[in-house]
Parts: C-alpha cells; structure tokens; sequence
C-alpha cells in the first residue's frame, strides 16, 4: 500500500496539520457511535492519546518504531507497530471490534489507495466508520496554484516521501463507494471555502 518513509519524530507534538482539522474532526465523533477506534498511521500518537484523554476507547498504528515509542509513554498497550503494506492487524489488536478507523494525512501517500480501503474495510464491524483526512484539491484551488505558479513548491518532486495523489471529494467519494462505503459526512479544513488545505470525509461500511 505504501512506499515507507520514517519521519524521525522526536515528541508528542501535534504535526501541523491538526492545527485545522482536529476541531471539525472531534465534531464527527461520539461515545456512543465510536466506541473502539482505530487511528492507522497514527504517527507520534497525538490523536489517539488525545482521543483516550477525551474519554475514547482508542489504539493507534504505525510503521514508524520510532512514533511508536513515543506514543506509547503516554498510554502504555495502546500502540503498535505495523506497515500498512501488510496484510494483517499486529496480533493484540485483532481481537478488537472495531467500530471506527480515521486515518489523518496517510491516503494521500500511498501507492495502492484502493488496496488500502479495502484493508480498512475489512477490520470494521458492519456499519463501522472510515474517516479520512486528506489534502484537499478542486478546481477552484487547483487553478489558483496555476496562475500563481505554485505548483512546483506545492507538489515538490524532491520531497522524500511526499504526497504522490492529489484527491478532491469526488475522488475519494467515488473509492469509498467503489470500495463498499457510503459518504455521509464533509468538512473542508482551513482556509478559505473551495481553497481548503485539508479536507475530512466520513463514510459508513455498508
């Protein structure tokens, strides 16, 4: 599903990200409807622990031992190694009745997206959740990085293990349906409405 790449993290710090999408992304989840939650390619663990201080029943993995390590200092058993190029959930977790996977900044990385949400797919109980950060693309935007000729630096061919997909909600609503979902939320994150930086998409397995 991916091409790897360790990003050497050295704290818990939320990634830049977050700054615009958590907020919107705790709006879409509940104790009620989201009681065990996945958090793949979880990073350094800032959601995940995060969500676990909310309250939230929630494990995080990733291919980063090193993000790892640091996620698990917070809350020990939570965390796992995995590289999402597997097929399979690390053993202590497949046992877990997931009803909920979010995957934040990953989809956009991957070499074999659709491989990926099946992957998702499979781990959930029927009617679970998939929630999907990605940054964002439509035309509006597309065509602004055009005439502003920003398309080099938004897009560098240099950068090590950088975005290789560029999604818009029609994209990515059309592999989640091919894939078995149905999309039943939206939110555009940061920025100005059709120039967002992020968006997040919410779908249910059907």
């Amino acid at each position: 599903m991916s091409a790897y790449q360790d990003y050497g993290y050295t704290d818990n710090n939320a990634c830049h990200a977050f700054k615009y999408t958590l907020q919107p992304l705790l709006s879409m989840l509940n104790q009620t409807d989201n009681r065990y939650i996945l958090d793949l390619g979880c990073g350094n663990g800032y959601l995940a622990n995060y969500l676990i201080e909310q309250g939230y029943n929630a494990y995080g993995t990733d291919a980063s031992e090193k993000g790892i390590a640091i996620a698990g200092r917070t809350n020990p058993g939570r965390f796992f190694v995995q590289d999402l190029s597997s097929d399979a959930l690390p053993p202590q977790l497949q046992g877990v009745p997931f009803d909920t996977i979010i995957s934040t900044e990953v989809i956009e990385h991957l070499y074999n997206p659709e491989t990926f949400i099946t992957f998702c797919r499979q781990q959930l109980k029927p009617g679970g959740q998939l929630i999907i950060t990605t940054p964002y693309h439509g035309y509006l935007k597309n065509l602004l990085l055009s005439i502003f000729n920003k398309w080099d630096t938004h897009m560098d061919p240099l950068w090590t293990g950088g975005h290789i997909k560029l999604w818009s909600r029609k994209t990515l609503t059309g592999a989640l349906t091919k894939a078995g979902f149905s999309v039943v939320g939206f939110k555009g994150c940061g920025n100005i409405p059709y120039c967002w930086k992020s968006m997040i998409i919410k779908s249910t397995l059907n």
